[in-house]
């Protein structure tokens, strides 16, 4: 009986390994090529965090991923005036206008709709750390269906380094709460996961579009 449970419980560690060294499945482009959308327009990102700085910490730094990626961005200047002045200033309203009448306005190919779930500093019993966590999905404004839909984070803890003992980490955390009342911390960490989100040199984020080099010629 004991050496049934004992190879029972090596059998389980070695499933359990095979699982978490597996490889990540593949995400499914297909969709997103047969689409081929050329103009991309970037809705101002819904927050679901209770930082209010956090749409537009996020939305000034969506561009330049995207148009490095080969597609045709609306100035995102222009598209958040436009909403202002139909006096839309929250981003859940514009998410959930009819796709059908952004393609009428706008004439944009497909809608990228990003959703902020974390932005801003944690703290902890010594230290903090600011994270900024985003999903988005490319939407097709001519057909309705989700081209691609991902998600990234990025946090300060990444580049920190603990060091000089516990006097260290206090003089540390210190340092970063002084920071963090006195700029927006955050913005840095916004750029770093706008990239991971929507870079093509990013795994699961956007394809090259047609002003890329990697482009697929057709």
């Amino acid at each position: 009986m004991l050496k049934n449970r004992v190879m029972l419980y090596v059998a389980l560690l070695g499933l359990t390994a095979l699982v978490g060294c597996a490889a990540p499945k593949p995400k499914d482009y297909s969709a997103f090529r047969a689409a081929d959308p050329k103009t991309i327009l970037i809705l101002p990102p819904k927050n679901s965090s209770p930082d209010i700085k956090a749409t537009y910490g996020v939305y000034a730094q969506t561009s330049r991923p995207v148009a490095e990626a080969g597609f045709y961005v609306l100035p995102i200047s222009l598209v958040d005036e436009h909403f202002k002045a139909q006096g839309m200033t929250v981003a859940d309203d514009v998410h959930a206008i009819d796709i059908a009448k952004l393609r009428e306005v706008f004439g944009a190919d497909a809608a990228l709709y990003i959703d902020i779930k974390e932005y801003g500093s944690k703290y902890y019993v010594i230290g903090s750390a600011t994270v900024v966590t985003a999903e988005g999905r490319l939407v097709d404004l001519r057909t309705g269906d989700e081209l691609w839909q991902g998600v990234a984070r990025a946090s300060s803890e990444e580049q920190s380094q603990n060091s000089g003992g516990i006097a260290g980490m206090l003089i540390s955390a210190l340092v970063k709460q002084v920071m963090a009342a006195a700029f927006d911390q955050s913005y840095p960490i916004a750029g770093m996961t706008t990239q991971r989100l929507l870079s093509v040199q990013s795994p699961g984020a956007l394809i090259p579009g047609p002003r890329h080099p990697a482009y697929p010629k057709r």
